[in-house]
């Protein structure tokens, strides 16, 4: 059963450090963080996002989940979260993708509003490559002079969305891409610019 599948070993010490990695994450555009948890997710959660969504998913979170899951994530998730799930992206407090390469158009989602901005969607995505020869350079708020990483193929309409996303700052969209036991981050305030593309 799903249900028999654990959750953090030491949900006290494991939560702190991933709230503290994401928290860099954001907080360094674009700089590779760890996540260092002993954690065993069902097939199709990669570890560092799991270990992100036991750190920040409750009861009081709405959750709109891609649909190419297996029916497993959604029950461990539940069990170990007690999280809410949605089918309208609109009201979701988070959005977990499973494919870097399938992630929705950003207009999907929430950008909150002028008296609050912070209760804009969170998009959680895995697949993250920092070996692909897609390069961006990211500037912004966290990041001194210029960062140079490299990114997997992500949908043409991306980058038009996300230039968009940062210039209705103080609205918008933050994003975390994962990789099996890393996370960048990519807040609502960081300018990305296409160096090259495959």
């Amino acid at each position: 059963m799903i249900t028999k599948i654990s959750g953090f070993s030491d949900i006290v010490h494991d939560s702190q450090t991933t709230f503290l990695e994401l928290l860099n994450a954001l907080s360094y555009p674009g700089k590779e963080q760890e996540i260092n948890v002993k954690l065993k997710p069902p097939s199709g959660l990669d570890l560092a996002c799991a270990a992100a969504c036991l750190t920040m998913l409750d009861l009081e979170t709405k959750i709109w989940l891609s649909s190419d899951f297996d029916r497993d994530v959604k029950s461990w998730l539940l069990f170990h979260t007690g999280c809410n799930f949605t089918e309208n992206s609109q009201l979701a407090d988070f959005a977990i993708i499973k494919n870097i390469n399938a992630i929705p158009e950003l207009s999907n989602f929430d950008r909150g509003t002028a008296e609050e901005p912070e209760n804009s969607t969170t998009l959680f995505v895995q697949g993250l490559n920092l070996t692909a020869a897609n390069k961006v350079i990211l500037t912004g708020p966290g990041i001194l002079g210029e960062t140079t990483i490299s990114m997997p193929n992500l949908p043409e309409f991306f980058w038009s969305e996300w230039e968009n996303n940062m210039k209705n700052h103080p609205l918008g969209i933050d994003i975390f891409f994962f990789g099996k036991n890393t996370v960048i981050g990519l807040p609502r305030t960081t300018k990305i610019v296409r160096v090259c593309q495959n």
